[in-house]
């Protein structure tokens, strides 16, 4: 009840006001388990998809949406219960991917669309990185379901880091067919068939988005920009303190 009212509010209100346009409904079976697997530019990905389909999706997101105190967090926690999102604890060194696991069987079990990131986090500069081979492929050949790929177009750049109000504009969404991997079924232990299936899903999303394929994880990849930007301030610091002193 709670996610239909929060769907017809927000997800009309996203389509009223970005008319976000879709190829590739029809892969969506109409009932029975899926799993979403996209690409991952924007915090708004997770509401973006779930807007255009008529069936509920459900994504995962950390806990402390839901566990914030005051008013404040009692609203935050209606608001991602509402839009479909499952509460995952991220302590632990496996505590987030276990979980994660968790849910989505759980999900997949229920009959429900599943939907995940295996790039596990959002892209730093627009580009595909490489998917992790734990929730997706462990989810897929744990439970049969059938994988769909989908593709987000230009959702980051509706609100880019540092900007407050969104700019209206088309985002676009590609679902590609389902992706059957039950010759895989029970196989969920086997890291090398779990990286095969996850490799063949990003190569599909890949020819959806058309985004650059980079063949390392996203979260490496911000920290080499974080690296990065922290040595470019350092230079400039000595720069500006070697000018000052010969000044």
């Amino acid at each position: 009840m709670i996610y239909g009212a929060m769907k017809f509010s927000i997800g009309g209100s996203l389509k009223l006001a970005f008319r976000p346009w879709v190829e590739g409904l029809e892969n969506i079976p109409a009932q029975g388990p899926a799993i979403l697997a996209s690409n991952h530019l924007s915090f708004s990905d997770s509401f973006f998809l779930p807007a255009v389909l008529d069936r509920k999706v459900t994504f995962i997101a950390k806990s402390e949406y839901f566990t914030a105190p005051g008013v404040k967090g009692r609203l935050t926690a209606a608001f991602f219960k509402g839009v479909g999102q499952l509460p995952v604890d991220r302590s632990g060194a496996r505590g987030a991917g276990e979980a994660a696991i968790k849910a989505g069987i759980e999900v997949i079990e229920s009959g429900g669309l599943f939907g995940i990131y295996p790039e596990g986090t959002r892209s730093p500069d627009g580009r595909l990185y490489r998917g992790k081979p734990g929730g997706l492929a462990r989810v897929a050949l744990a439970t049969g379901a059938p994988v769909i790929p989908v593709a987000m177009i230009d959702t980051e750049k509706i609100q880019p880091p540092g900007q407050v109000m969104p700019k209206l504009m088309r985002p676009g969404i590609r679902i590609g067919k389902p992706l059957d991997f039950s010759r895989y079924h029970g196989m969920d232990g086997d890291r090398f068939i779990l990286r095969s299936v996850t490799d063949e899903v990003m190569y599909e999303i890949m020819k959806l988005s058309g985004q650059e394929y980079v063949d390392i994880y996203a979260t490496a990849a911000k920290r080499q920009i974080a690296d990065e930007a922290k040595r470019h301030a350092e230079a400039e610091k000595h720069k500006n303190t070697g000018s000052a002193t010969q000044g």
